[in-house]
């Protein structure tokens, strides 16, 4: 290959079949199960990188269904966002995240910056309870429940705050040298083309469990604020270097 061939074709890693691709990357009938909860300032303010800046104490523990999405196929995935602000608009921080799906692992990473690593994360319906559970290897380290469809929620609220809420994340390459980051960013980016086909809320509980390589305790339960359930058809479009921490 050709110096000018690589520099002209060269995307995503490996160079031959791309894990990252440039492509939309659309996901139909996807489920979300997230519970809000009041957590402690000070376990906040030690893994929110400024310049973002904290607006409240409440976490979003997400679990999520993907049953068809586009480059991943069929995946799930779970993990922890916070409420912060940017320049005066807010938006949530993704504090961690564990999928079981080696693809949208990599992609993830390598475009956007999303804390993804590899776990077994699972959203179903248990008879009257809606599930979500999370095992790191055979651990479990993160358990949530709600009742099933209780109450009807405002889809068309739904779909504004995913559309209209910026997602940020701390994106981070490690140098060849193992010594230092190549890469170190603070990126933003936005789902787009949102269809919403129903949303629910119920009676929840959320709980963590210790574990050295899954640290979802370090953000504790103090208070349950409540949760949802929807389905929806997004797209993850494009997004943006806000702040590079190397220049």
């Amino acid at each position: 290959m050709k110096i000018e061939e690589i520099k002209q074709n060269a995307f995503g890693m490996p160079y031959c079949s791309p894990s990252a691709s440039k492509i939309e990357y659309l996901m139909t009938n996807r489920e979300y199960f997230i519970i809000q909860y009041e957590t402690d300032f000070e376990a906040l303010k030690a893994v929110v990188p400024e310049p973002l800046k904290l607006v409240s104490n409440v976490v979003k523990m997400e679990f999520m269904k993907m049953p068809d999405a586009n480059g991943f196929g069929s995946f799930q995935e779970a993990g922890q966002q916070i409420e912060v602000e940017f320049e005066g608009k807010k938006g949530v921080y993704a504090h961690a995240m564990f999928v079981d799906d080696v693809a949208s692992i990599s992609a993830g990473r390598e475009i956007w910056g999303y804390p993804k690593k590899y776990a077994k994360p699972e959203l179903k319906v248990d008879v009257d309870t809606l599930l979500g559970t999370l095992k790191y290897n055979s651990t479990i380290v993160a358990a949530g429940s709600m009742g099933y469809k209780y109450h009807t929620l405002d889809s068309a609220e739904i779909k504004k705050n995913l559309e209209e809420t910026p997602i940020y994340m701390l994106k981070i390459i490690p140098h060849v040298n193992l010594k230092e980051a190549s890469i170190c960013q603070l990126t933003k980016c936005f789902v787009g083309d949102v269809t919403v086909h129903g949303a629910w809320s119920g009676p929840s509980q959320l709980q963590f469990f210790d574990h050295a390589l899954a640290e979802l305790n370090k953000l504790p339960v103090r208070k349950i604020l409540g949760a949802s359930y929807f389905i929806a058809d997004v797209n993850l479009i494009g997004g943006e270097v806000v702040f590079d921490y190397l220049t």
